[in-house]
């Protein structure tokens, strides 16, 4: 059980209870949040209210989140395509239609049940038993190399390196429209999106800092090939970074226009290279993993 405390700004002065706490917990959705205030794990100054309340200056709110029963995730023999291995760490290419750990909806077929299987429950227990070996995270139709760690020493080495951005994250993507600049920076705070909870959004107040640089490849008119290297990793950070910029990646119904002409099975990107020190051995590796056939495929098509 976790109680969390807010105490009203006179900014947020007649929000919906329920949109006010959306918005300080981009991690939890507003139904989740709704369910809580019917459930009075909500209560401000000292007393429940409903999810229409009209938060004021000055309340005092207490929201209790009540510990989650983890359902049992098996492991599964699903086939992985393994870029490198050893006792310490694990680094797959992730096809797409598959999602990183479990979640509500996904709670088979995952790289996590894939990767119990493989590793005969060799996994790092840091991140509990739903994202057991897992540091980091790709979307479910996105490509690419994740790495998975075999053991709590590698995974702390590894987030720690995350933590101060020194993991080397090079993505390729196809964007919608012509990019003028050969290359740049976008800077914009990510956070959930303050209407469609479905989304992220660049949230300048509730937001947290993210950084994608960018390089074009490639141009084919009303399409532009490119790579994106984060320096930070939200959710979504590339494809929100990218649709701010006019340019939503091929695919991307969420961020970009709702029908491709392409029949593509969610968003042009891939996570082709993925470098860091490695956690015992102290030196910098790097993986490189290939562009899968479809997007291989679109850039010929593009090409002639």
């Amino acid at each position: 059980m976790e109680e969390i405390i807010f105490d009203v700004q006179e900014e947020d002065k007649n929000l919906r209870i329920d949109r006010y706490l959306a918005n300080q917990l981009s991690e939890q959705s507003r139904s989740y949040i709704q369910k809580l205030i019917r459930e009075g794990q909500v209560v401000v100054n000292g007393k429940t209210v409903k999810a229409n309340y009209k938060v004021q200056p000055f309340d005092h709110l207490t929201l209790t989140i009540p510990q989650l029963q983890e359902p049992d995730i098996l492991p599964e023999d699903i086939p992985l395509d393994i870029l490198y291995e050893d006792e310490d760490v694990l680094v797959i290419n992730k096809p797409k239609n598959m999602v990183v750990h479990p979640s509500a909806g996904h709670y088979t077929h995952t790289v996590v049940n894939a990767v119990l299987f493989h590793c005969k429950n060799q996994l790092s227990g840091i991140n509990g038993v739903l994202r057991p070996g897992i540091v980091h995270r790709i979307d479910m139709d996105t490509t690419g190399a994740i790495v998975i760690c075999k053991n709590d020493y590698s995974h702390q080495v590894l987030a720690d390196q995350l933590k101060v951005h020194s993991i080397t994250r090079k993505y390729r993507a196809i964007v919608c429209g012509n990019i003028k600049e050969d290359e740049g920076t976008i800077e914009g705070p990510i956070g959930r999106h303050p209407v469609d909870r479905k989304k992220m959004a660049i949230n300048e107040k509730n937001g947290k800092s993210a950084i994608t640089h960018f390089k074009v490849l490639e141009r084919f008119g009303n399409y532009t090939y490119v790579e994106c290297q984060l320096e930070t990793g939200r959710t979504h950070q590339i494809r929100v970074h990218m649709a701010s910029k006019g340019h939503p990646l091929l695919g991307d119904t969420l961020y970009g226009p709702a029908k491709c002409p392409f029949h593509l099975q969610g968003q042009c990107l891939h996570a082709m290279v993925l470098g860091f020190i490695h956690p015992t051995k102290n030196e910098y590796m790097e993986f490189t993993a290939p562009l899968p056939d479809y997007f291989l495929h679109l850039l010929q098509k593009f090409k002639k």
